[in-house]
């Protein structure tokens, strides 16, 4: 296969895909590791594509997709790390959860429980969660935006605020050595409230968001009490987790 006829490949596959790891991408086209990344440093060094921590992507993906579309991406991942998140949390008990695909995820899986308390800013997570199983469900409000019908700005920190509960909940758009990291100020801000609010600070998210670079960071590890992921984490965040005394959940 020449090198033109497997960058036309690559982009198949991440077209299919969204992000895709360098490891698979090697398998997928029957190549070793050091000619994909042979192949990949042109479209890196052009812009075509976007290199991060043993994965690659489009430009357009690099950032937060549309909500959908996220929803499709790496799912089976998500519903492992909801499975496992779901399986500590008890009939009774009070949850806060930002707007997130993972958390979206969660909020199924946590249909076989009971007589919950559920403060969120997602209509999805709300509309899944409320009028079933003798749960109260309590929704932020504000301007749904049109993407994730979730509510954000002010309003929403400041009904979330009044709140506190047993888990706090929330997905994340890249994790680093720096911490928690979003795309978004208004969902990080919101992200940032929730966070505060539980007993148990817990970030969700898949492996795919490691070494990412956000836009603003959310909180740094001290902020959280655990980390709930499907993959262990590259070296760098494995160390400043440890350091930070965080408990890493993997799915």
């Amino acid at each position: 296969m020449t090198p033109s006829k497997r960058h036309r490949d690559i982009f198949r596959l991440l077209q299919r895909d969204g992000t895709i790891t360098v490891a698979e991408l090697a398998s997928k086209l029957g190549v070793s590791l050091e000619t994909v990344r042979r192949d990949l440093k042109p479209l890196a060094g052009n812009g075509s594509v976007v290199k991060m921590h043993g994965a690659v992507g489009l430009p357009s993906v690099a950032g937060e997709a549309p909500f959908e579309k996220r929803m499709r991406e790496n799912s089976e991942a998500k519903k492992t790390i909801a499975a496992a998140v779901a399986a500590t949390i008890r009939d009774g008990d009070s949850i806060m959860m930002d707007t997130g695909t993972t958390t979206s995820f969660l909020a199924r899986e946590l249909l076989s429980r009971r007589r919950l308390t559920v403060v969120t800013n997602s209509s999805d997570i709300a509309r899944t969660l409320a009028t079933v199983n003798d749960n109260r469900v309590y929704m932020a409000g504000g301007e749904l935006r049109s993407d994730n019908g979730a509510a954000f700005g002010t309003t929403a920190i400041e009904f979330a605020s009044r709140f506190s509960v047993t888990h706090a909940i929330i997905s994340a758009g890249a994790v680093n050595a720096r911490g928690v990291m979003d795309y978004d100020l208004e969902e990080a801000e919101f992200a940032r409230m929730v966070l505060s609010r539980g007993k148990r600070a817990i970030v969700v998210t898949d492996s795919s968001k490691f070494g990412r670079e956000g836009l603003v960071l959310v909180c740094g590890f001290a902020a959280i009490t655990e980390l709930a992921t499907d993959k262990p984490p590259p070296s760098d965040i494995a160390e400043a987790l440890d350091t930070a005394g965080i408990d890493l959940l993997l799915a």
